[in-house]
Parts: structure tokens; sequence; C-alpha cells
């Protein structure tokens, strides 16, 4: 009877030493998680003078932020959850997402030629271009930024009426503001509102996006983080004709990183927006070492972090590359590094996620650091917690 007792009380002690072993652990973990930000980003603040970062993590699926700094010089108020930054061409992702989501609810395809959306371009070369073209970045060259003396919407449409294309569409890629910013008025007009009020009131509403904007409220503008160029000098965005679009969001590092969650499928959404968002990872061009998708960027898993420097490097922003059309498009694969990078005058950030191993990392910065350092230390950091979460 004793024995039996003491067998009792010695599994009851080593099931208590294994529970609380086992809580340990789950403790300790996300203390390496901030171990391996920490020892990235300071290094990095440092090197390139910036003032305030909010990184976003997901590992194993869960979510983390880790405020890092100040958001404004000036005041020295520190970087929180709550603070927004501009996001630059990270923005186009949901330009994408919402003329994916008007595809889902059949009021578009990527198919139809711009002309039906912007009848004033019928039988010009630009309204010939399909929307595919847009959102891949391969009309046959668009200009990186809208001319300088374009100031509305109608002197807008009155250049891309005078555009010829240096090449064949489907034959170069050029990243391009105009063509994405085409593509977000064009699934606008699909869904019969401004695009500005389609995405504050339905789209990041529906992602559970509560702190995203294009135009921010003021009521938050206590939150929103002072943006320094590169010479150190306080900037903020002041908007343009496409800007909504192409480069406008201001967000939080926790938006960014429920939006992240929703692009691995990792939270429940709206069917419909959730097909909508995996149909964006559909790949069309290889273009060096990348697949260009709809406006996002992806790269086989594991990838090098050459092949990122070469895909989110100066030739691919600023120069013509010829691409290689997939034929039929390549089905939205788990197996990738997802990446889009984005700058405004004062701010930098930069997204990358690998669905098939519920990881991902978003970077905001209120200075525009150099591209080639946010992949650097996105890649030390993933392939690091990668390693840690197999």
């Amino acid at each position: 009877m004793l024995g039996n007792t003491l067998s009792h009380s010695a599994k009851a002690f080593c099931a208590t030493v294994a529970l609380l072993a086992g809580t340990q652990a789950a403790e300790a973990a996300p203390d390496r998680v901030q171990s391996v930000v920490d020892d990235a980003i300071a290094p990095l603040m440092q090197k390139d003078q910036i003032p305030g970062v909010a990184v976003g993590i997901v590992v194993a699926g869960q979510p983390r932020v880790f405020n890092y700094g100040v958001m404004s010089k000036e005041t020295g108020r520190p970087v929180t959850n709550a603070t927004l930054f501009e996001l630059g061409s990270v923005s186009k992702t949901f330009a994408a997402t919402l003329a994916s989501w008007a595809g889902q609810n059949n009021q578009l395809s990527l198919s139809d030629n711009v002309a039906k959306y912007l009848p004033s371009l019928s039988h010009r070369p630009f309204g010939s271009l399909s929307l595919l073209n847009l959102g891949t970045h391969t009309p046959g060259v668009l200009p990186l930024q809208v001319p300088d003396e374009i100031h509305s919407d109608a002197q807008l449409l009155d250049y891309l009426a005078a555009w010829h294309p240096t090449y064949a569409p489907g034959t170069y890629r050029t990243y391009s503001n105009p063509g994405i910013g085409v593509l977000g008025l064009a699934a606008s007009k699909s869904m019969g509102q401004d695009y500005t009020a389609l995405v504050e009131q339905r789209l990041f509403p529906t992602l559970g996006m509560k702190n995203s904007f294009i135009d921010v409220p003021a009521s938050r503008t206590v939150d929103y983080a002072q943006g320094y160029a590169k010479d150190g000098k306080p900037v903020r965005l002041t908007g343009g004709v496409i800007a909504p679009q192409a480069y406008g969001v201001r967000s939080t590092a926790a938006d960014l990183v429920r939006f992240m969650q929703g692009n691995m499928q990792l939270i429940e959404l709206d069917p419909s927006l959730q097909r909508a968002i995996t149909a964006t990872h559909t790949g069309y061009f290889k273009a060096g070492p990348m697949t260009q998708d709809l406006v996002w960027e992806q790269y086989p898993w594991p990838v090098s972090l050459d092949a990122l420097r070469v895909g989110n490097g100066p030739d691919m922003a600023y120069k013509a590359t010829p691409v290689t059309r997939i034929s039929p498009p390549e089905a939205p694969r788990n197996d990738v590094w997802i990446n889009k990078t984005g700058s405004t005058n004062g701010f930098g950030s930069y997204v990358a996620f690998v669905p098939g191993q519920r990881l991902g990392i978003v970077i905001l910065a209120n200075r525009n650091f150099p591209i080639e350092d946010r992949v650097a230390v996105a890649y030390r950091i993933l392939t690091s917690l990668a390693n840690m979460h197999p």
C-alpha cells in the first residue's frame, strides 16, 4: 500500500516538474526571439543613424512586436505599438489585394484592358494594356515616378494617353508607381467607390487592421512618427496624384503583422478576401533571381542573401529587366520567401515572410535607410528564427 502511494506521489512530482519545465521553456522562447531581434536591430540603428524602429515578427505562427528608439528626435517620444510609420511602396500590396478582391467578386479580371475602367484611354497604347501588365510592372517601360509637372488625375490621364511602350508589353519589367497607381484606380472604379474610402472603410476593417490609414485622422496625429531624410532633416509625405495607391499608407507594425498573418493563412478572414490575398502570390514572370507576383516578389525557399540583394537591388528598381512569362501562371506556393520593400523620403520599410515556415518579419523605420541593409537584417533575423523553430 505504501509502495503504491509512493508511486503515485512520484508520478505527481514528475508531472509537476515536467509542467514547470514546459512553462519555463515557453517563457524562455520569447526571450530568445527578442534576443535575436535585439542583436540585429541595435547595430543597424547605429550604423544607419535611425531614430526609431518597430519590428513585427511572426514565428511559429505567433505574432510579436518590438519597439526601439524614438518616434521623434525633437520630442524624444519613444516608439510604441501605436506609432504610425509611412509604408512607402509596401502600400502597393494593398492595391494588389483590392484588385484581387474585386476579381474574386467578379468585378474585374486581371486580363481586362485598362480602357475598360478608364474609357478616355480607349484606342491608346496604354488603354490596351492588361491590368496584369500594371500589377507586374510589365507594361513596356513606365517611369518610376509620376512626372513632376503632373498634379491631377486629368493631367495623369493626358500623360498616359500620349504614352507609347519602349518594349512589347510582357517582355520587360520596369518598377513603376504610375502603373500600380492605375491598377488601384481601376480596382476602385470596378467596385464603384473612391480608392481611399474602399481601403480605409472596407479593406482595412475586413483585415482587422484598426491602426492603418491613408489619411491620418486628427485624433491619431500624435502617434504619427516624424520621418527623417537621408541628410537627417525632418520630412513627411505630402501626397501626390497616385499616392494612396502606390505609397501613401501609414500603419503600425502590429497591423502589418496581422496582414502578414493573413498572407500566410494564419488568421480567420472573410473567405473571399482570403482567396484574394492568396491569389496575389501567383507567379507570373521570372525576372532575374525572383518571380514577380501581383506586386509581391518571391524566391524559392531556402533563399540566399545574395539572391535577395540582387532582386531588391538598384538595377531591379531603376533599370529595364527582361522577363520570362510563366505559362500557365505558377500557383501560390508555401516554400517561398515573399517580400516587398517601401520607401518615402523620411521612412523605410520591409516585409518578408515564408508561408510554409509560418515565419515573417516587418521592419518599419523613421528614416530612409539603405534597402540592402533592410534585406540583410531581415535575412539574419528570419534565418536565425527558422533554425530556432524548425
